[in-house]
């Protein structure tokens, strides 16, 4: 029995995982709501008759989270205070057979690549003038591009290709009609994403073409920053550096997620790199783009990594000096190359590795933040939150990076404005400061 009046057209959507699969329910809200549907993200009203859920199946814990989601949903439907669940995403593109058989209560399952088939479902149409068009959850002054989906890498660990299929790059005319569509509705920083960007273009132009794409879109008008993330560090296109120094809306900023240093560990991982060609790539950043930031993510925990290979990892973290860093505790994740390994380091041990290579990062975090006291810096505002406007530098990304806090009691700015700020003191991962005249 109904506890309460839905709105028979409302769909909320729920996203789970990562920044792609934020564009995907984004691209998948716009077709709704040109289909004539009210739609909500994420919403706490509990008022739409129709749920949708974005799943992540990346490792352990992402799974765990989007089953205890469909749990939920499928609960509130069983009290009748929602009459539709449809599930889609990752991990109902891995696991649609399993979650079938023991969630029952939910209406539909679809795959990653299955939007059409789920707006027939809801009896709308899939509308091909909309490519690019999408309704953002992002404040609008910023926002994430996929410029491919899939990916042909093997690497031993990752379970994306299983639920993202083959790398499919995206025409660049496609990305620049909609990235002048994005910066006409106020967008002014692209976020470009991909499961591996450095392979763009070399399935549908046959060469890649990631400097030619950043070229292009630094022409669109209105965007004053592009940044870049998932660049893969084997083959890693130079001509992507040229551009980043030529260009000034091109933020210094690269995400290279390198996952170790240890030469056994990345062989078996395979990641066709080696300690030696990761510290000659690092080195070429640094000389090609003087003052650029770099990003990276490491696994604590891969099978067969002794005690050896982790101190390695913290020597490297230690002499890398990266600017941002984050660590994920490895998952054995079913039908990947890994698998067929023995997961032998204990979790426990995982997380004392993972813990201990933060605890590194952090004083380098503190000792890079600390010669940035009385520089001057071009910040992009956020947000406000309790007593201060939040915002980012050209070096940091939304959520994962430090972050710019300016008293609020003292000053105002506006949400999605540049600003100049004097940097006056600093923490690990914050920096403090004022605004200034420039």
């Amino acid at each position: 029995m109904k506890t309460k009046t839905l709105k028979q057209n409302k769909v909320n959507v729920v996203t789970l995982g990562c920044s792609k699969n934020l564009v995907d329910s984004e691209v998948l809200m716009g077709q709704l709501r040109a289909n004539d549907f009210d739609v909500t993200h994420e919403s706490s009203k509990n008022d739409a008759s129709i749920v949708i859920i974005n799943t992540c199946g990346f490792i352990d814990n992402a799974k765990q989270e989007s089953i205890e989601t469909i749990l939920h949903y499928a609960k509130q439907k069983e009290k009748g205070k929602i009459d539709r669940l449809i599930v889609t995403g990752c991990l109902s593109e891995r696991y649609k057979p399993d979650l079938e058989k023991e969630i029952t209560n939910v209406d539909a399952y679809f795959g990653t690549r299955d939007l059409p088939l789920l707006l027939k479902t809801l009896g709308a149409d899939y509308k091909h003038e909309l490519i690019g068009e999408r309704l953002l959850t992002t404040p609008r002054h910023f926002a994430y591009l996929k410029i491919s989906e899939g990916c042909d890498r093997p690497c031993s660990f990752c379970a994306i290709p299983l639920m993202r299929g083959k790398h499919i790059s995206r025409p660049m005319e496609e990305l620049v009609a909609e990235a002048k569509t994005l910066a006409k509705n106020g967008t002014k920083e692209l976020l470009l994403i991909a499961q591996d960007s450095t392979y763009y273009g070399l399935d549908i132009y046959k060469d890649r073409k990631l400097g030619d794409l950043l070229i292009a879109l630094s022409d669109v008008e209105g965007i004053e920053w592009i940044r870049l993330h998932y660049a893969f560090p084997s083959g890693f296109p130079e001509d992507v550096l040229d551009v980043m120094r030529e260009r000034e809306n091109i933020c210094k900023y690269i995400d290279i997620p390198l996952q170790h240093i240890s030469d056994n560990m990345l062989k078996s991982m395979r990641r066709g790199t080696t300690e030696a060609k990761t510290y000659e790539l690092i080195d070429m950043f640094r000389t090609k783009v003087p003052g650029i930031a770099l990003r990276t993510t490491l696994i604590a925990g891969y099978p067969g990594e002794t005690e050896e290979d982790h101190q390695a990892m913290l020597r490297f973290v230690e002499k890398a000096r990266f600017d941002r860093l984050g660590i994920f505790n490895y998952s054995h994740e079913e039908n990947t190359h890994a698998y067929g390994l023995e997961d032998d380091v204990p979790d426990e041990v995982k997380q004392e590795r993972a813990e201990a290579v933060m605890a590194v990062q952090q004083g380098i975090s503190e000792d890079i933040n600390s010669l940035k006291v009385g520089q001057t810096f071009k910040v992009l505002f956020d947000r406000k939150e309790g007593d201060y406007f939040v915002g980012r530098t050209e070096f940091d990304s939304p959520e994962v990076d430090n972050e710019v806090l300016v008293s609020a009691k003292d000053t105002y700015v506006r949400i999605g404005d540049f600003a100049h700020v004097k940097i006056t003191s600093t923490a690990a991962f914050d920096l403090y400061g004022e605004i200034v005249n420039k």
